[in-house]
């Protein structure tokens, strides 16, 4: 883990480099191996406003165990990044501003069904698989527009699907991702084109440490940072 002030000068590199690409770029900070307090807290004091978790006891340990040392996770905007079984959506659906791996259609389901219960329009993004790899979810490309259409005509009350989410394989060179996260971007126009009833559906999440400047040059919106600063585990 890279020293406190070491991570304010990283940040402060990828905010410059994503200000080329329009200001609207999200910067989500993943902190799934970040299990100090101390540290989380100071995050917010060089203007990161979002953080990343993948995993429910992680998140639920930030949100809830580090309470008692006055850690104030209300100062962020938290987005679960993970794959999220359906059992765990109660856990974590008051604390999260976004569900970026939407994967199903049980999934979002019983995401409606918790919110619902809160009184809250939960945003989510659909996971698309681009990736061959097993470890990897999501729905395939070919699949999505029939995925729109399942879920426009089930009229969930307490969603808002508000974009696309995906993870390209991971090459050495970053060039190689180029075009899964061009097909990515052409889904979202293809989906934003034909429809145009879905409000606010906006988002482009694609991105990471390896590979982030690429998605940006493809469009993408929202990138996830880990590594690149805090160091590897």
């Amino acid at each position: 883990m890279c020293k406190l002030s070491e991570i304010g000068k990283r940040f402060d590199i990828i905010s410059k480099e994503t200000e080329k690409f329009g200001s609207n770029v999200v910067i989500v900070v993943v902190t799934k191996y970040v299990e100090d307090a101390n540290l989380l807290t100071k995050l917010f004091d060089f203007g990161i406003k979002d953080l990343g978790e993948n995993y429910v006891q992680s998140l639920e340990k930030k949100i809830l165990g580090f309470s008692s040392l006055k850690f104030d996770y209300q100062k962020y905007i938290w987005h679960f990044i993970g794959h999220l079984q359906t059992n765990k959506v109660k856990k974590i659906i008051r604390y999260v501003e976004y569900i970026q791996s939407v994967d199903s259609m049980k999934l979002l389901e019983k995401i409606n069904s918790e919110a619902q219960k809160i009184n809250k329009i939960q945003k989510c993004l659909l996971e698309i698989k681009v990736s061959k790899e097993k470890t990897k979810f999501g729905i395939s490309e070919e699949y999505a527009i029939n995925f729109i259409e399942e879920f426009l005509s089930k009229k969930f009350g307490n969603i808002k699907l508000s974009g696309l989410m995906t993870m390209a394989p991971y090459f050495d060179n970053p060039e190689l991702t180029r075009p899964y996260f061009r097909r990515v971007r052409r889904l979202f126009e293809k989906i934003s084109l034909k429809y145009k009833n879905l409000q606010d559906f906006n988002v482009i999440s694609m991105g990471m440490s390896n590979d982030y400047i690429i998605a940006l040059e493809e469009g993408s919106t929202m990138i996830r940072i880990g590594s690149k600063l805090f160091g590897d585990r």
